[in-house]
């Protein structure tokens, strides 16, 4: 279809989340920052679509009724994927939030997930080294593409081989922080993760009612105190 110039309504995204019950659990907080694990099914930002409003970033400055006080100052200076659950960091100030935003446009924050992926992957420990560019047909997917592509590096170790049906527990840490990276770079090694939806195999999708990732570490600077920080979540599966 030929590009018409710009529309003349607004436009909103198809997708509309279900309603997600589990809460938005605070794991550390002070003066400048929070810690918090996100629960698989909850938006990090609210969705242009209205219907999209539950997410993180409202939970936070709305507070949760009986369980977490109001945070209206809170920012998100990092965002993880809708079917991703764990581990975020998140400003309670403009300049923690600055602070934040620089740590991770300068790559000195280490994160790392659990996954757990379709079969048996071959070696204990490896890298992942394929470019990853917008698939425009097929938002929001991602595609490799090694020509047009930006560079996405995954670290994996093998925590544990399971059977029936075959499957494999897999420590990441990015190097990169592509949208959709480790994803598609488990599909790319042939092991999706188990409930993701958009980069699959003829089986992997209906293995979990869920996206087995998992954010369960982030390593970084205190942005008032400069304390090197090392937060956990543990995984749930």
């Amino acid at each position: 279809m030929p590009d018409t110039g710009p529309p003349t309504h607004t436009l909103f995204d198809d997708f509309v989340a279900p309603v997600c019950e589990d809460l938005l659990e605070i794991l550390y907080q002070d003066d400048d920052i929070l810690l918090i694990n996100k629960p698989s099914g909850l938006l990090s930002l609210s969705g242009k679509n209205p219907l999209n409003w539950d997410s993180v970033h409202f939970r936070l400055v709305r507070g949760q009724e009986g369980v977490s006080p109001a945070f209206p100052e809170a920012k998100l200076p990092h965002r993880i994927d809708f079917g991703t659950s764990g581990i975020m960091v998140v400003g309670l100030n403009a300049a923690s939030v600055q602070h934040l935003n620089k740590q991770f446009q300068a790559r000195t924050i280490k994160k790392r997930y659990v996954a757990l992926l379709e079969g048996w992957v071959a070696d204990d420990q490896g890298q992942i080294t394929a470019a990853i560019a917008k698939d425009k047909a097929h938002f929001p997917r991602v595609i490799i593409c090694h020509a047009t592509g930006k560079a996405a590096i995954s670290e994996y170790t093998v925590l544990e081989r399971l059977d029936h049906p075959r499957r494999s527990l897999v420590q990441f840490t990015p190097h990169t922080g592509r949208t959709h990276q480790l994803r598609i770079h488990s599909q790319t090694i042939g092991h999706p993760i188990l409930g993701c939806d958009l980069y699959h195999s003829d089986r992997s999708e209906g293995m979990a009612e869920r996206l087995r990732l998992h954010a369960s570490d982030l390593y970084f600077e205190h942005p008032t105190s400069g304390e090197q920080l090392h937060g956990q979540c543990p995984c749930p599966f």
